[in-house]
């Protein structure tokens, strides 16, 4: 009995762990013909001979600097009407290449029209809208990405507030503007070959 409690647990968290993977990194899941998923990086596709390979299609969207993210970040917030000096940096400059930000108080009337222009702004300059996790509101945050950065803008109140804030009143809330720079691909994923069923 034990032999096979332990079999379940072992499927269990398996499953458990191809379907994190799948959602982290769908790019590093393979499922065989004969049922057998792997993690890691995908084999490699043998390249056509040149005079049959089609055309690479050129890069939309070249690799940004944490300077071109923060001067995306200053445009999508004076677009917004907003003067970037109401605001600060919530990463200071040169501290961190991979992360940048800036927030500011704004009156919970205003911030959703203000994360509306905002947000059409980065759509104007490129930012691809990633789509909004299960069960969180557009209204609350939204998630863009382009050149290897992310950046998350958000109207969530105390939950964004950097820990020198002072506390809000009932009637205003934080406008941030989170960015990040990831590369999945250098995450690296253990080669786990899973047999279900």
């Amino acid at each position: 009995m034990n032999a096979l409690l332990k079999r379940v647990w072992i499927g269990l968290a398996a499953t458990l762990i191809v379907s994190l993977a799948a959602v982290v990194a769908p790019d590093h899941v393979q499922i065989n013909d004969d049922g057998r998923i792997h993690l890691g990086a995908p084999a490699p596709t043998p390249t056509p001979p040149p005079s049959t390979a089609a055309p690479a299609p050129e890069s939309t969207s070249p690799p940004l600097t944490r300077d071109a993210v923060d001067e995306v970040i200053r445009s999508a917030v004076a677009a917004a009407g907003i003067d970037p000096a109401q605001g600060r940096p919530t990463v200071a400059a040169g501290a961190d290449s991979k992360r940048t930000g800036w927030t500011a108080v704004r009156d919970k009337s205003a911030a959703q029209s203000e994360m509306n222009a905002l947000c059409a702004d980065l759509e104007r300059q490129g930012w691809t809208l990633n789509p909004n996790p299960k069960g969180d509101r557009p209204d609350a945050s939204r998630s863009y990405k382009r050149g290897g950065w992310y950046l998350l803008v958000s109207t969530r109140g105390n939950a964004q507030a950097p820990s020198t804030a002072s506390a809000l009143t009932d009637a205003q809330t934080y406008l941030t503007l989170t960015g990040l720079q990831l590369n999945l691909s250098d995450i690296p994923l253990p080669e786990i070959t899973v047999r279900i069923g």
